[in-house]
């Protein structure tokens, strides 16, 4: 059996009982706690008949890996890991798909916070090359407070490439955030349909070899003294905009 994933975080382990039991094999729940968030989890765990074992802060801590695990650490069957095959068959099966792809970013906390945004905005999966990326960890998936189990993370090999097989053979449209002299406004943009909108690591932006996909780039307008945004703030106003103008 492989080795469990512990996922921690009130928000976190409730999304997970809620779309997803029958991963948990374990509840660790801080002793002598029992607040009326916790009851929530007990009840959403008892159906199942996980097993809820009592645990001390430390012994929460070690299994969290941090020590802001808010009393609850589940120990979880892990998730197999989605692959290009897998954002193929989800691109063909869904109907206007919207991606969100994340180019080099490697905080587990911005990360965890795209996924949070994406999920809350309707988007169908979160992509990320394999490499010079963060993952999933549980410090992703705590930051993503339940996202996480909601939107589909994909990992891909090579982005670039990704980005140009999805274009030719399904038409997605690739649309990049970048400042440059030839990008739009990101409200002047069309951002219906199938498109994938791609955010870049906050000091170097969209590599070269991404930005040459893009059918379309945008930059988010801004009045003040600042040109840049952290890349999970950033993302939100642009998740924002495609929602907006998908749902109108």
């Amino acid at each position: 059996m492989a080795k469990p994933e512990y996922y921690y975080g009130i928000h976190s382990v409730e999304s997970l009982l809620e779309l997803e039991p029958e991963r948990v094999l374990t509840l660790f729940a801080l002793k002598g706690r029992e607040d009326q968030r916790l009851k929530r989890i007990f009840e959403l765990a008892d159906p199942f008949g996980i097993s809820i074992q009592k645990a001390s802060r430390d012994s929460l801590e070690k299994l969290a890996g941090q020590p802001f695990h808010q009393g609850v650490v589940a120990a979880v069957r892990p998730h197999p890991t989605l692959n290009e095959n897998d954002l193929e068959k989800l691109i063909q099966n869904t109907k206007d798909v919207f991606l969100l792809a994340l180019d080099q970013i490697t905080d587990p906390h911005n990360l965890g916070a795209c996924i949070r945004t994406a999920a809350a905005m309707g988007v169908h999966a979160v992509v990320v090359p394999r490499d010079r990326s963060a993952s999933l960890t549980p410090t992703a998936r705590k930051v993503a407070a339940g996202g996480a189990e909601k939107v589909k993370f994909i990992q891909v090999t090579n982005l670039a490439r990704t980005l140009a097989k999805i274009k030719d053979e399904f038409n997605v449209r690739v649309v990049g955030t970048m400042l440059d002299e030839h990008a739009l406004p990101i409200q002047e943009c069309d951002l219906t349909g199938p498109i994938a909108i791609i955010m870049g690591a906050e000091d170097t932006g969209l590599r070269p070899i991404t930005q040459s996909q893009c059918d379309h780039k945008v930059y988010i307008p801004m009045d003040g003294n600042l040109q840049s945004l952290n890349v999970s703030v950033a993302t939100g106003m642009a998740l924002y905009e495609a929602c907006r103008q998908r749902k109108a």
